[in-house]
């Protein structure tokens, strides 16, 4: 299944815990790899912002759970999606079982 994580830097009284919040995201990322049972399709950042959006695959909640566990200084968000093309199949199937119940 695909997902979509939004994450936020959690807000900090005072710059010098942003700032230590900043560096320890930086010594974790160097040795951080993604678990195997997770394809990351894009990981991209907000410019100007401490936050982002992946785009991931999984069928591993476990794993995804670990994922966002692992950075503490961030509140993440988790969307599950699907592809256009599936959901324009759903929605067009949905629409013929509604008219196939005929009119009120």
């Amino acid at each position: 299944m695909k997902y979509v994580l939004i994450w936020r830097e959690r807000p900090y009284g005072s710059a010098a815990d942003a700032e230590a919040a900043q560096e320890r995201v930086l010594e974790i990322m160097q040795l951080w790899q993604a678990p195997e049972t997770v394809a990351i399709h894009h990981f991209l950042v907000r410019v100007g912002e401490y936050g982002g959006f992946a785009v991931i695959e999984t069928d591993d909640l476990e794993a995804l759970h670990q994922m966002t566990s692992t950075f503490a200084v961030f509140e993440f968000v988790v969307h599950p999606v699907i592809d256009v093309g599936s959901a324009l199949a759903a929605e067009g199937a949905a629409v013929a079982w509604r008219q196939s119940m005929g009119a009120d």
